[in-house]
């Protein structure tokens, strides 16, 4: 009797250890898991708006944009791009962006459309890219190397200018030519706004468009593109070769290379809707890196569920041998 009373208590012993077994698997579960559901919620968040400048421009050329999304409630940061080199341009730009707090939607335009490219990489912030009459080259592409697959009329629209800036650094810049700002780069705006773009243009450094990517955000981050149909600075059909690549959301308008000065409501609204898209409602990837994490989350939770499943038939096999 006594052998029998204290095999009993081990097998009840036993049983309690499985069952704390089963509490801390349950816990370890919880724990894993529960940082998804927190990066859940925290998207839900409004986003920080952030629009990047081309080349031959400033911060000012959103200004139209601005007040459109600012009056939607959002807030919005205009970026300086320096236009001295992609690695050193997108460099600048990503500190920018570890500056804001929460989410953030990140738009470029023309060679912005590059910089936002490399600057986003690595960003989990970053939930958007949109890209407006952009550049968006892949690994190992440039702004020269697509204008070469796709040639447009800003070959012929440019002038080199050496420079020389401090510590013995010096270069070559790119200006437009003045009587080709109208034509080439402005053409949907009137002849006297176009030319006052061309007495206030910042020049870009060759080093924007000669240098290559070394990484594409917009394979890893849903994309928005508008491509304008009169865009003679960047051939459309590189804007929709770009786009069909990324697998962005694309629309197109008639608009010249400068849509977010003649047209600032389509610009604000594509935008916007990058900013507000959730769900079945984001374009899809261009690779399949996202879905491979998703994938892995769920394989983790699966495995959570198959060994809470486990110690409980196990505690259940336990408890009859012990009755």
């Amino acid at each position: 009797m006594t052998e029998s009373v204290v095999h009993g208590s081990r097998r009840r012993i036993r049983c309690t250890r499985v069952a704390a077994a089963g509490i801390a698997a349950a816990a370890l579960c919880a724990v894993t898991v529960a940082p998804a559901i927190a990066d859940g919620d925290a998207s839900a968040e409004k986003p920080t708006i952030v629009l990047v400048h081309g080349a031959f421009a400033d911060g000012s050329s959103w200004n139209g944009v601005i007040e459109r999304l600012e009056h939607q409630g959002y807030k919005v940061m205009a970026a300086g791009n320096p236009l001295r080199g992609l690695y050193s341009d997108s460099a600048y730009i990503a500190s920018v962006l570890k500056s804001i707090r929460g989410p953030i939607v990140l738009a470029g335009h023309s060679y912005g459309g590059a910089v936002i490219s490399t600057a986003a990489a690595g960003n989990a912030r970053v939930k958007s890219l949109v890209y407006i009459s952009a550049l968006m080259p892949d690994v190992g592409e440039s702004g020269m190397s697509l204008a070469t697959r796709f040639p447009s009329a800003l070959g012929t629209a440019t002038q080199a200018v050496p420079y020389q800036a401090g510590g013995g650094v010096s270069g070559t810049d790119l200006y437009l030519k003045r009587d080709k700002v109208h034509p080439v780069f402005a053409a949907c705006l009137p002849m006297s706004q176009a030319n006052l773009l061309a007495d206030t243009q910042r020049p870009a450094a060759t080093t924007a468009f000669s240098e290559t990517a070394k990484v594409a955000a917009w394979k890893t981050i849903p994309s928005w593109a508008l491509v304008g149909r009169q865009d003679m600075t960047i051939n459309p059909d590189q804007e929709r070769f770009e786009a069909k690549r990324a697998h962005s959301h694309t629309v197109e308008i008639n608009s010249c290379h400068v849509s977010l000065i003649a047209q600032p409501d389509a610009v604000a609204a594509l935008i916007l809707q990058a900013a507000t898209a959730s769900g079945s409602d984001r374009p899809a990837l261009a690779n399949t890196g996202s879905a491979r994490r998703t994938a892995g989350m769920t394989g983790l939770a699966g495995a959570c569920m198959v060994t809470g499943s486990a110690v409980v038939l196990l505690g259940r096999r336990l408890r009859r041998r012990t009755h």
